[in-house]
């Protein structure tokens, strides 16, 4: 085998684009020239052989590992970058704008990565799902119209549309990845008839290979296993009928491709699906659902649970690394950002890491490192990546001012088998690593974040370097008690504040659910410090700015006050932070 080429990643900000080596330099890229402030978005194709930037004036693409230019496309004010599956082809998207002339202005455009050459463009209203979806083999590319998906033969882009798959009212559709191509089509309800699910070969559109009827299904995520062979559709309602959720209720569903089975995943806690993620073997998948506090499950290929990875828990991100040996389950957004990781082998908790308020979290290619970052603009403040080490280390730590995208260079699983999990590396001197090391007992009830800020001591001794020795607790004195009685009952809340209003569920990937207390009981509320309540109305607050950032990306045109109410949000971040060290 080919030695493994060192992981490598890279990043933009505010002043710059860096492409930067991973474990153990973090040294620049050599040769790499930068392109300066102006970058607009980055994309590594999926086979990490080609790093594509948009500037104003061109696109530019180099090779990943030599850091040279490969190719220049001429064209400005690109926003949206894509490539296809084996970085053949790479797709560009410019917002639409009207010709002076009446033309129909074509702003999505296909090009060649190595020559440049523009093959063929598409009007594309939506920056939301913008792109073409490609066959793995690239052989052939689809985009959906109205009632209709059109396939396109990438040898044949001069014959124009080569096949449709017609459907009336078909509202989303995604294309297997695998060997054997397939398409999963949505249809949503209608006139008191169910939504539909159905999964055609691309070879045959007149019979389903398989389908499935659900309601309750205002919209959908189609997720595929690796291997294309299983499909899990994660739905959702814009409103619970229950009264029990303000954001809908959601409802997982699997079916098999071949047709032989179908059903829909039973989960045993009451509460919205937070995270869903399959496993690389393509043969497993957990899901964190359930009002917060939430769960976590393993179920197989036939949605059997395997294993609980904890009842209580405020999580609702899950990641397993490249090569199915680790995960790690997290609670970000709003939650505290703790981390735990999990050896899949042993089904046995590893490690627990604190990651404040980070927006980015992804495993390294050789799946030994875990990348958790700040981001603007949610966060203006703190921004910077941290590298942490599957045992819980923090191996490197970089504040970069306006951090506004990071990524890790894609790297086939080939080169890092991981057979054996290696020990845990020695510590650069000055680096502070807020990990605990997994209890062999829980280590009491968990405090939420409004609670925590007053100080409230942990159910056992923390050691300098961070560590938790089990079984030293301390007594309660009758105050601590009380104030956990507080704790308890202001938890007692609604657990429905996601971060985004239309949907609970993580998306592209990410994905941040924000399930930070809003609204206490009337009981409870009387026993509300001064400080809890600040906390309680900054948290509030820090919700609604996210509502309107989400409006604002999604197009909405905002008034002028929630304009200046987004611009506020650096300010009481930093207050809540204040509030919570206290």
């Amino acid at each position: 085998m080919t030695d493994a080429p060192p992981t490598q990643f890279a990043y933009r900000s505010a002043n710059n684009l860096g492409l930067v080596f991973g474990h153990p330099t973090y040294e620049p890229v050599a040769n790499f020239e930068d392109p300066g402030s102006n970058v607009k978005t980055f994309q590594y194709s999926k086979d990490g052989e080609y790093l594509g930037c948009a500037l104003p004036e061109s696109v530019k693409i180099f090779d990943a590992e030599t850091a040279q230019l490969v190719s220049e496309i001429p064209k400005k004010q690109i926003v949206e970058i894509g490539f296809s599956p084996k970085g053949t082809y790479i797709s560009t998207w410019e917002r639409p704008v009207k010709s002076a002339d009446g033309s129909v202005h074509k702003n999505l455009i296909i090009w060649e990565v190595i020559t440049g050459k523009q093959l063929i463009s598409f009007t594309q209203k939506s920056q939301n799902n913008w792109n073409v979806q490609w066959t793995e083999d690239e052989m052939y590319f689809s985009r959906m119209v109205t009632g209709e998906v059109h396939f396109y033969d990438s040898k044949r882009l001069d014959e124009g549309i080569t096949n449709k798959l017609r459907l009336e009212n078909i509202g989303d559709f995604s294309i297997s990845p695998g060997k054997s191509a397939s398409i999963a089509v949505f249809i949503p309800e209608k006139n008191a008839a169910p939504a539909i699910v159905r999964i055609y070969s691309i070879a045959n559109f007149k019979v389903p290979l398989a389908q499935k009827t659900f309601y309750k299904a205002d919209k959908i995520q189609m997720k595929w296993n690796d291997s294309g062979t299983n499909l899990l559709v994660l739905t959702q309602t814009d409103v619970d009928k229950t009264n029990k959720s303000y954001y809908g209720e959601t409802n997982l569903f699997l079916l098999s491709v071949t047709g032989s089975y179908d059903c829909r995943v039973m989960l045993d806690k009451e509460g919205p699906i937070h995270d869903v993620t399959w496993g690389p073997s393509s043969k497993e998948f957990v899901v964190i659902y359930g009002y917060m506090p939430a769960k976590a499950t393993l179920f197989d290929h036939r949605a059997n649970p395997i294993h609980e990875f904890g009842t209580g828990i405020f999580r609702n991100t899950v990641r397993f690394n490249p090569q199915g040996r680790l995960v790690f389950i997290a609670g970000f957004g709003n939650l505290k950002g703790e981390m735990d990781i999990w050896d899949r082998k042993t089904l046995k908790k590893i490690a627990e890491i604190e990651a404040p308020n980070s927006s980015e979290s992804s495993w390294s290619p050789d799946g030994i490192y875990i990348m958790t970052a700040i981001l603007s603009p949610r966060l203006r403040v703190d921004n910077g990546y941290k590298i942490w080490h599957y045992t819980g280390s923090l191996v490197h730590n970089q504040n970069i001012d306006e951090l506004l995208q990071i990524q890790w260079r894609p790297t086939s699983v080939e080169f890092y088998p991981l057979a054996d999990l290696p020990p845990a590396p020695e510590i650069t001197k000055g680096l502070a690593s807020p990990t605990k090391t997994a209890p062999a007992t829980k280590a009491g009830a968990y405090l939420p974040p409004h609670a925590r800020a007053r100080g409230a001591p942990s159910a056992v001794k923390v050691h300098e370097n961070g560590a938790k020795p089990v079984g030293s607790k301390n007594k309660k004195k009758p105050k601590q008690k009380k104030e956990e009685e507080v704790a308890k009952e202001t938890a007692k809340v609604d657990e429905t504040e996601n971060k985004d209003p239309t949907s609970p569920i993580i998306s592209n990937g990410i994905n941040n659910i924000n399930n930070s207390v809003d609204t206490v009981k009337s009981d409870s509320a009387s026993q509300l410090s001064e400080k809890d309540k600040k906390i309680r109305n900054l948290t509030k607050k820090l919700r609604q700015i996210d509502e309107l950032k989400e409006r604002q990306k999604n197009g909405d045109k905002l008034e002028q006050t929630q304009i200046k109410k987004i611009e506020t949000e650096a300010t009481l971040r930093k207050e809540l932070d204040r509030l919570n060290l206290q």
